[in-house]
């Protein structure tokens, strides 16, 4: 797969430098791009945050634009973020909020019981399995034909980057989008293309300067926090126990808040330049990481869409200033 190569960053993993935009100092360590070559006539990328159950905000935005058939030509998502992204791109809207309406208070969707048991809170052959092959059929082949390049971030403990994993085939590489998803401590490791990984929001919550790098210079982000959200720090306070024998790893885990507040910067940035165009809750949205109930789903999801709706003059407009 031809790639694009990211030059040292000081941002990592030693996060003296300021935060550039630079694609000539850019934020990462050296790391693989995919190159994707966006299509001219689809210039708008779509970067999508995560957040567990809350990233369902992002399903009820996602299923909105779609409605409005925009010019995308690419998606990068993190964790759910990547999971309802995935929705998108292969023509589903409205599959996200229906299976996790129909499936979240099933055990083998996410289960503490079940992580006490077997280490992992999720049953991966259910969720990635069971559910797009056979209870909520995933289109494999409107995914694989779709002009939108798809693109799951997920963190390598052995090299502590965030991989940009560009899957052109979700069916036959479905363990990319598990392991983009794969939240710490609570998720076995998972190994795809001969790397160890975990949840793309160890290293980068918010890649839009990375897919400014492959290509895309006008993005619309989909965040699923206010901003004032700080990214805690107990969120990686055990790393260094449990992933001691990933220290590089352990590392960027430590610094993922002044990561995140980083890429906080540049959205602001890019939303000032007219180069971005941000969707995201004015208050915090109010439900948990994890829940059972699929009423606070259907909060979420609605909010979103309200947003999305309500956003969608100013959008319209600025995606005519260039598409």
């Amino acid at each position: 797969m031809p790639v694009c190569l990211m030059k040292p960053s000081p941002f990592f993993p030693a996060m003296t430098a300021d935060f550039t935009d630079s694609i000539d100092d850019t934020p990462f360590l050296r790391s693989n791009l995919p190159a994707l070559n966006p299509d001219p006539a689809r210039p708008i990328g779509l970067v999508v945050e995560g957040g567990g159950c809350r990233g369902i905000y992002a399903a009820g935005v996602l299923d909105v634009l779609y409605e409005e058939e925009l010019p995308v030509g690419g998606l990068a998502g993190v964790s759910a973020g990547a999971i309802h992204g995935a929705s998108f791109v292969s023509g589903q809207p409205g599959r996200s909020i229906r299976f996790y309406e129909r499936f979240c208070r099933d055990d083998r969707f996410f289960s503490v019981r079940r992580w006490l048991r077997t280490g992992n809170l999720i049953d991966p052959d259910f969720c990635y399995r069971e559910i797009p092959e056979k209870l909520d059929p995933f289109d494999g082949e409107t995914f694989r034909t779709s002009p939108v390049r798809f693109v799951a971030a997920a963190s390598n403990l052995e090299t502590g980057r965030c991989e940009y994993l560009h899957i052109p085939d979700l069916t036959a590489e479905i363990d990319g989008l598990r392991a983009s998803a794969s939240l710490p401590y609570v998720s076995p490791v998972v190994e795809f293309r001969g790397m160890k990984l975990l949840d793309g929001g160890c290293t980068d919550r918010v890649p839009l300067a990375a897919f400014e790098a492959m290509g895309f210079a006008r993005n619309i982000v989909i965040l699923t926090h206010p901003r004032e959200h700080r990214v805690r720090d107990f969120d990686a306070a055990a790393a260094r126990f449990v992933y001691r024998r990933y220290p590089k790893f352990v590392r960027a885990f430590e610094e993922s808040g002044r990561v995140y507040e980083a890429a906080q910067a540049l959205v602001e940035k890019r939303s000032k330049e007219g180069r971005a165009f941000v969707i995201r809750p004015a208050r915090p949205i109010g439900i948990p990481r994890l829940t059972h109930k699929p009423e606070e789903i259907r909060r979420a999801y609605e909010l979103g869409r309200r947003d999305a709706k309500a956003s969608l003059p100013a959008l319209l407009a600025w995606v005519s200033t260039f598409a």
